[in-house]
């Protein structure tokens, strides 16, 4: 059968793969010029940025779909497990990096707030048992219509009432409602459910792929194209046909077509249902679950080293329900999170010889107007009030947007993963990777289970058993 992939993201890339490998013959269609989607690279005077997803977990999701052609992720990419996973900062100078090992870890929990070792093993063991219902449930296959999420998902409350429960330590409870924010959601509205990110973290590691994450798009491109999948770019799909049961295939916006037994849609969600294929009642229901935030993201090219940086780094904010408060009002937070990424501190490639990339992102409404220069300068005057003042050593800087992530991605307001997971049913409420009409298949960040990269390979995984399922 001919199977036509809307997008070249990460999902794109994987359900192709999977879908060539069950023998069907495989049509990517990009609208930009370059693949990966939201995976996307800057390379400027010897500074080189991830644009988006910039660590790995999960890797073995990859490697599974990179066995399919024939070859296997650690043959085709350079990976570094990071320690520490993260260095956690907090406004009033105290500091705590989480080591790779489950061990290590509540030995440094311990010694950043005595008598929290046991606080997190607990909140540890918990987080397991949150991972291992929702592997057996979520991300088993497409979300059952009508489900009740099961108490093992510890749905029934919220990240930040979870946390409350377990820590004394606000700062404790800053770090663990972090996790909700991995889907450009609230701690105080979305399920205890996220909590099962600690688990992935610290299981299977967080990994950076030395020349930064468009490695494992190339590798995808690689194995995808050894297979015989046709990769096009520069082609905008206008429109998903159908004959009113099942698709037919897709029509191009420069009046060209493509017929298709199988559409693959790697594209946000909203897009798809108001302008691909329009249905009223999907468009209606991803408004009633509501966006996720956006970002404003600056690239800042850094002259010199700077000392106690690590890789990946977050500085909270002195008020952690405020910053919420404010995001929730469809407001910039004045006192923000930053979310600081340094890979040159791992891979001296990334940047020029005694000097540094900073990736610096912080959390933003969607569909809001963010002044360039303003907004770059208000992020560096609060990186130096943390002590950490880069502004007298920057080559040059490139920022990002909501509006760039709309204009780039046609992700409505430039929400970076398609609906939010606020709310009880939020694990089941994103677009089903089943289509409306019979061969229309979702995946994607936007899609079931969710964002990030390995949740995005997982909905290819389930599109390609629901293929083989109704279509052998």
């Amino acid at each position: 059968m001919k199977a036509v992939v809307v997008g070249s993201g990460i999902g794109g890339l994987t359900a192709a793969v999977r879908l060539a490998a069950a023998g069907h013959h495989v049509v990517v269609l990009e609208r930009n010029s370059v693949i990966g989607g939201k995976v996307a690279d800057l390379d400027e005077a010897g500074y080189r940025f991830d644009m988006g997803p910039n660590l790995l977990t999960m890797p073995h999701e990859f490697d599974q779909v990179l066995q399919l052609a024939g070859t296997r992720l650690a043959d085709e990419v350079d990976l570094v497990r990071l320690d520490p996973q993260v260095t956690y900062r907090w406004p009033n100078g105290s500091t705590v990096a989480i080591p790779d090992d489950p061990r290590a870890t509540v030995r440094a929990i311990e010694q950043f707030s005595p008598g929290a070792g046991d606080q997190w093993r607990r909140f540890a063991d918990h987080a397991a048992a949150v991972w291992a219902a929702a592997a057996r449930t979520v991300l088993a296959g497409p979300p059952v219509k009508r489900a009740r999420p099961s108490g093992d998902l510890d749905a029934n409350r919220t990240l930040a009432k979870a946390s409350a429960s377990f820590f004394d330590d606000p700062r404790l409870r800053q770090l663990v409602n972090r996790y909700a924010t991995y889907s450009g959601s609230s701690p105080y509205s979305a399920p205890a459910t996220v909590a099962g990110l600690l688990h992935v973290e610290q299981t299977f590691g967080t990994w950076y792929i030395t020349g930064g994450i468009g490695r494992l798009r190339d590798a995808l491109v690689r194995a995808a194209t050894s297979m015989g999948v046709d990769i096009r770019t520069g082609v905008d799909v206008g429109r998903i046909t159908s004959d009113g049961r099942s698709v037919t295939g897709v029509d191009l916006a420069d009046g060209g077509g493509e017929g298709a037994d199988i559409v693959v849609s790697d594209v946000d969600a909203a897009h798809l249902y108001v302008d691909l294929l329009p249905n009223p009642k999907q468009a209606k229901q991803l408004d009633k679950v509501g966006p996720s935030t956006s970002a404003f993201v600056v690239c800042a090219a850094v002259r010199g080293r700077t000392e106690g940086i690590t890789h990946h780094n977050v500085f909270f904010p002195l008020h952690d329900r405020q910053e919420f408060k404010f995001l929730e009002a469809g407001q910039v937070p004045i006192d923000q999170t930053l979310n600081v990424s340094v890979s040159s501190v791992t891979d001296a490639g990334q940047a020029p010889p005694d000097a540094e990339n900073w990736y610096i992102l912080v959390q933003a409404p969607p569909a809001i107007g963010i002044d360039r220069k303003l907004m770059t300068a208000s992020v560096l005057n609060r990186l130096a009030e943390r002590g950490f003042d880069l502004r007298t050593r920057i080559d040059f800087t490139r920022t990002l947007l909501p509006a760039d992530f709309d204009a780039r991605f046609r992700a409505p307001g430039g929400a970076l993963h398609g609906t939010s997971v606020n709310g009880k049913k939020a694990v089941l409420s994103r677009p089903d990777n089943v289509g409306p009409v019979d061969g229309l298949y979702l995946v994607g960040g936007s899609a079931h289970p969710g964002a990030g990269l390995p949740f995005v390979a997982v909905s290819a995984r389930i599109v390609a058993d629901l293929v083989a399922e109704r279509h052998g």
